[in-house]
């Protein structure tokens, strides 16, 4: 397939999509920047092809479909629930592949059975797998991530909420998370500050290190365009110190890095978060019964739980997730064919007037063409 090139199975997925209601949309392939700059995390930030209107807004080709859909659908003031659909071209700067290419999808917006919707996403994704790649349904094998699941660990261990914030944003960068977890055993003093105002930070005197701040902007010229007021750059101020001097104590630590260990068949999974909520005294109550009515919903939607692997510190290089995650691939491979996961803030983010809950999924569509391909050279036959 170039890159250029509709996959010939398209016709496939897009009666697929039929016979499951969901709407196929067409979105512009330009896109405002801000949303996928501001939304959609660094390691697709560093991606986009970004240009400039006339009037200067900035503008970017479009690196995915999610965030587009779901402005479509605030724009159009559509009701919920409702399905949509897409098939068409993204664009992002990749090494050694096309940058021009096609993907495929399903959102679902709205559904309030969270644990129903995120097991019919999981089930699509795989479905429609099998719909293009037939005779190798037996090698695809999903990895199953719940960042609502390490939230809930984290908060039970007590961390304040600014490093709670923190974690959560790592949260499937297993180095970051590591090095954060390095930085709680180890506390590095805030450095750099000028002595005055180190001494009123220490000394807890927020009304004169305002007024020192405040002078000190009128005598640089900066408050004149200041895009924060003293009293809240020294909120910030007092709120990194504390977060730089937070100690999380030896127990505390080895439960995280307990937990951030756990990989094992999605099936054993809810037995083994119970067990570990147990015995390590953490509240993880409502996090769990969720994380229960999911596989309980997967089972009922007749799931083939034994392809499914759960694993604690999986998640997905986007930042407008929330909940459940997951990916999809060839086994013996290493590129994901499908993936996506449970976006319940973005919506609002977007600018809708009520929350909307949200789960999709997308599927690589090179991807899938490179395994198709590479199964008719091995076989000589057509499929």
């Amino acid at each position: 397939m170039t890159r250029y090139d509709l996959p010939d199975f398209a016709p496939d997925l897009l009666a697929a999509f039929a016979t499951r209601r969901a709407e196929r949309v067409h979105t512009p392939v330009i896109q405002p920047a801000d949303p996928f700059l501001d939304m959609a995390g660094e390691d697709l930030r560093r991606r986009i092809f970004l240009t400039a209107s006339e009037t200067g807004t900035s503008l970017c080709l479009r690196p995915e479909f999610t965030i587009p859909v779901c402005l479509r659908h605030i724009e159009t003031a559509t009701g919920t629930p409702k399905r949509y659909a897409y098939l068409g071209e993204v664009f992002r700067q990749r090494r050694g592949g096309a940058e021009e290419f096609y993907q495929a999808g399903i959102e679902d917006l709205g559904e309030r059975d969270v644990a129903s919707a995120d097991a019919r996403a999981i089930v699509d994704a795989m479905d429609l797998l099998r719909v293009v790649l037939p005779g190798q349904a037996q090698t695809l094998s999903l990895t199953l991530g719940d960042q609502a699941v390490f939230e809930a660990v984290v908060a039970a261990l007590g961390l304040p909420v600014g490093w709670q914030k923190r974690m959560i944003h790592a949260f499937g960068d297993v180095g970051h998370l590591e090095a954060l977890l390095d930085r709680l055993a180890r506390p590095q003093p805030v450095t750099g500050l000028d002595p005055e105002i180190e001494a009123l930070l220490s000394a807890d005197r927020q009304d004169d290190l305002i007024a020192r701040l405040e002078r000190r902007m009128e005598e640089t010229g900066y408050s004149t365009n200041a895009s924060r007021s003293p009293a809240e750059i020294a909120r910030r101020l007092k709120e990194k110190r504390e977060l730089a001097e937070t100690r999380l104590d030896g127990s505390a630590l080895l439960l995280l890095r307990e937990f951030l260990t756990l990989r094992l068949p999605l099936a054993e999974a809810s037995a083994a978060l119970a067990g570990f909520a147990d015995a390590a005294d953490l509240k993880l109550g409502p996090a769990i019964a969720a994380f229960d009515a999911r596989l309980a919903a997967l089972a009922n939607a007749g799931a083939d739980l034994s392809a499914m692997t759960y694993r604690a510190a999986f998640g997905r290089p986007l930042d407008y997730y929330t909940g459940m995650v997951f990916e999809i691939v060839a086994s013996g491979g290493a590129e994901v064919l499908a993936g996506g996961g449970r976006f319940d803030r973005l919506m609002t983010l977007l600018g809708a007037q009520s929350h909307i809950p949200a789960v999709g999924f997308s599927l690589w569509l090179d991807r899938i063409e490179a395994l198709r391909d590479a199964a008719q050279g091995k076989t000589g036959e057509p499929e």
